[in-house]
């Protein structure tokens, strides 16, 4: 169960509440450890006067049962003790010189040698204001029985106890404050590298993200935490850079087509006469559309980048691919061969595996010679989708640079067919999005793209 905590005390430094806890811990500690004391000292220290008056009442018990009865009992070495011998009718026998002419004082019935226990009394005409502790021993002959009272005074002990409880009371607060004090120091202490880290973070902007925080050398929480937000800003840097270099790349990739259109228009404006539309109208066209797949291909992966929510659901991949492969038919003169498609169903966006399917199917047009074979079987819970043609192929140190964005390879493979440079881009993104991965083998001649995504049943 969670504690709720009050605001006002949520809003207050760590480290204030790390020391006033503290604080409360060693308060409530040093509290009960000086009532434990005080508590213990007390029972030691009456205990010692318990056994005091039991060893002084067994000793007149023993010589009443081996000689006479005095009238005055000798004092004790101390001689603060007092005493009285009461018969079973409740007379005094006898007492100690300070109890003479006194009535019987002791009320309690004595008790066998083996459960002999004190009393605490009052009222003693001796300190009427003071605490004595009285024991009571059986004495005498079986005609005549006798019980030997003893009582100590408690003044001593009260004495005692009232000084070590002074001695605490002064204690007991100067150690509080004076262990709050290390706390507040040593905590102090422990939270200026957090307080380091936190200076050097606030220094940090974006167009500095190269830095990193000073680790401390201890192995500790303080050391994980250093190298974790390290981690974090290497990979904010790492996203900073493809951010800007997209957005050059990008930039770079608009400025040939708009330029392009920009020039050929102004010359149509100029020279209206000697513009040939049935001509310059098709190269017009043909720009346009190229900035147009542009345009969506920087959408869509701006969009992949944002991490938008996918809309899955229960896919049949190889709808899919045949309604693909159908619209590119009509685009194209190449064959493509979709016998090996067979039955897949997915868990994924459709709209964005077609946008994977079609991608691939443009790039491998763009570069077949003559056919293109499309696959997809289902192993091993495993959607294998693979897209191959008879091109000139991708060199193996390239097969991950392509899915780079804005990547053109060079030589046969990169010769200008109105590429953009983003197609097997958005395909590793939108793979990687629905937990597959994509990669490119040799096909002999020729590349294949082959994708794997999880398979659900069908």
């Amino acid at each position: 169960m969670r504690i709720p905590v009050p605001a006002w005390w949520a809003r207050r430094s760590l480290r204030l509440r790390l020391t006033a806890a503290a604080a409360l811990m060693i308060a409530l500690a040093l509290v009960g450890a000086a009532s434990l004391l005080a508590g213990w000292l007390r029972s030691s220290l009456v205990g010692a006067l318990d056994q005091t008056a039991l060893q002084r009442a067994q000793v007149i018990a023993a010589s009443l049962d081996s000689g006479g009865l005095a009238r005055t009992l000798p004092a004790s070495d101390s001689g603060d003790s007092a005493v009285q011998v009461v018969g079973a009718d409740r007379a005094v026998r006898s007492s100690s010189a300070n109890l003479a002419g006194e009535p019987a004082l002791f009320s309690f019935a004595p008790a066998s040698s083996a459960t002999t226990r004190a009393h605490t009394v009052h009222g003693l005409p001796l300190d009427e204001a003071g605490t004595w502790r009285a024991v009571g021993v059986t004495a005498g002959k079986p005609g005549d029985p006798l019980t030997v009272y003893v009582a100590v005074p408690t003044a001593d002990v009260d004495h005692n106890l009232s000084e070590l409880t002074l001695g605490l009371t002064v204690a007991v607060p100067t150690a509080v404050a004076l262990l709050t004090g290390a706390v507040w120091l040593l905590t102090g202490r422990a939270l200026r590298p957090v307080e380091a880290m936190r200076a050097q973070a606030a220094e940090i902007t974006i167009y500095d993200l190269g830095r990193r925080l000073d680790v401390p050398p201890a192995d500790d929480a303080l050391g994980r935490l250093a190298r974790t937000l390290n981690d974090l800003l290497a990979r904010l840097d790492v996203s900073a850079q493809r951010q800007r270099q997209f957005i050059a790349d990008a930039a770079h990739e608009l400025r040939s087509p708009l330029s392009s259109l920009h020039t050929q228009l102004e010359v149509a404006v100029r020279h209206p006469g000697a513009a040939d539309w049935s001509t310059r109208g098709p190269a017009l066209l043909e720009e346009s559309e190229r900035l147009s797949t542009l345009v969506d291909g920087l959408v869509r992966l701006a969009r992949l980048d944002a991490r938008p929510r996918l809309r899955r659901r229960p896919v049949d991949l190889d709808e899919i691919v045949f309604q693909e492969v159908r619209s590119a038919r009509r685009h194209t003169c190449l064959e493509i061969d979709q016998h090996a498609v067979g039955a897949a169903r997915v868990h994924g966006d459709a709209d964005a595996l077609a946008r994977v399917v079609r991608n691939l199917l443009d790039n491998a047009i763009r570069y077949a010679v003559a056919r293109i074979q499309v696959s997809l079987r289902v192993r091993d819970r495993t959607a294998c989708l693979t897209v191959a043609d008879d091109g000139p192929g991708i060199p193996p140190a390239d097969r991950r640079r392509v899915f780079d964005r804005f990547t053109r390879l060079d030589g046969a493979r990169a010769r200008d067919t109105g590429g953009s440079g983003l197609g097997l881009a958005i395909v590793h993104d939108v793979v990687a999005a629905h937990h597959g991965h994509v990669r490119i083998e040799d096909n002999g001649p020729g590349a294949r793209i082959v994708v794997h995504i999880p398979a659900t049943e069908p």
